[in-house]
């Protein structure tokens, strides 16, 4: 007997009862679910190519992205390689008259290779969710809109913290500074310890750490670029031979030209430039020399120490500094030695009826 027949047998499925009680649910005949099986099976054959394809197109763009993604990091990563094994080649420790040491390559090095791979990252990533939305019929607009408007609200909210990127960015880039230079940045001057993004740490003269956003930074002098000049002042008598003083200061920029560490940290002859001012009683010579960066103070120190013995063996005084105080009052304000009669007029004391030009009569004995 067949199902349908014991359907019919058993009679039509109750119906609600008037008071509401609930009744067994009709149970679906064999050919309704026949039905809606073939239906099922039609809708999926029907859809089935469409979904994977749209399948394909996604694992497809995953793994171009992925694939691109490792590709251009590796690429980046043997660009920075080879950029710190083309400047270890260079001989010397001056790449441009800049001074390079393994730290301030490491970190800048670093600093690049991070800021690339993040862009790079973010680019091919961005671009593969937007294609797999595409890829869905997703209506890209409305999102795209929402992200701009989102954009600009967080940019203007934290536009302190992209100008501090972004100025940290160039300031890489463009190696203004690195680790190890002395730099002076305006709201603070130092040593530079460590280059980020956002901050540069420096380390004053007496050893405090200063912090400074990258984009408070006006202006950047970097002492450790290029030259250093060290001058010296020597000041001697208006009558002195100045046949002899020239000689004299030519034989000590010879000699420590000569010597060491001296020779080495001299990127040039030391030179008498000459009279640099003249006074009444005195002379200025004025001498110079091209230093490596940072060492000029150094070379001023040596240069004045063989310079004053230099001169004592030759009789040459030397002269200049700051006056003697004066010890005797008077003779630092002559006119306090003589008082106005007013101030007299009136004493009692035998020194200033003295001094008083104007003296007043004894009163009668009663």
């Amino acid at each position: 007997m067949s199902l349908s027949a014991v359907l019919l047998a058993v009679g039509p499925s109750p119906s609600p009862s008037p008071s509401g009680t609930p009744t067994a649910p009709a149970v679906p005949s064999l050919e309704d679910a026949q039905e809606s099986a073939t239906n099922a099976a039609s809708w999926v054959q029907q859809n089935w190519s469409t979904w994977l394809a749209i399948g394909l197109r996604v694992l497809l763009i995953l793994v171009i992205a992925a694939v691109l993604r490792v590709a251009v990091r590796r690429a980046i990563t043997k660009l920075i390689d080879r950029m710190n094994r083309t400047v270890q080649s260079v001989d010397g420790t001056s790449l441009g008259g800049l001074l390079v040491n393994v730290e301030r390559r490491r970190q800048r090095s670093q600093a690049i290779g991070s800021v690339l791979r993040s862009v790079a990252s973010f680019l091919i990533l961005g671009t593969a969710a937007l294609m797999v939305l595409g890829t869905f019929e997703i209506n890209l607009a409305p999102l795209l809109a929402s992200a701009g408007v989102a954009g600009v609200a967080i940019g203007f909210g934290a536009r302190n913290l992209v100008t501090d990127f972004l100025s940290g960015v160039f300031m890489i880039l463009e190696d203004q500074y690195g680790v190890g230079d002395t730099i002076d940045a305006g709201v603070a001057s130092g040593e530079v310890i460590e280059v980020g993004l956002r901050v540069t740490k420096l380390r004053g003269d007496s050893g405090e750490i200063w912090y400074v956003r990258n984009g408070e930074v006006k202006r950047i002098g970097n002492l450790s670029q290029g030259w250093a000049t060290a001058g010296v002042d020597v000041t001697v008598r208006a009558d002195e031979d100045l046949d002899k003083v020239k000689r004299t200061l030519n034989e000590v920029a010879e000699r420590m030209s000569k010597e060491e560490p001296w020779n080495e940290l001299l990127w040039g002859p030391i030179e008498v430039l000459g009279l640099d001012s003249v006074l009444l009683d005195s002379m200025v010579v004025r001498v110079s020399a091209k230093t490596m960066p940072g060492k000029s103070l150094t070379v001023e120190r040596e240069l004045r120490w063989r310079i004053k013995r230099a001169f004592d063996a030759a009789d040459i005084p030397i002269v200049g500094g700051p006056p003697a105080p004066v010890q005797d009052a008077e003779l630092a304000d002559p006119t306090a030695a003589v008082a106005p009669p007013s101030v007299y007029a009136n004493s009692a004391s035998p020194q200033a009826e003295a001094a008083s030009p104007i003296v007043q009569p004894r009163p009668a004995p009663k």
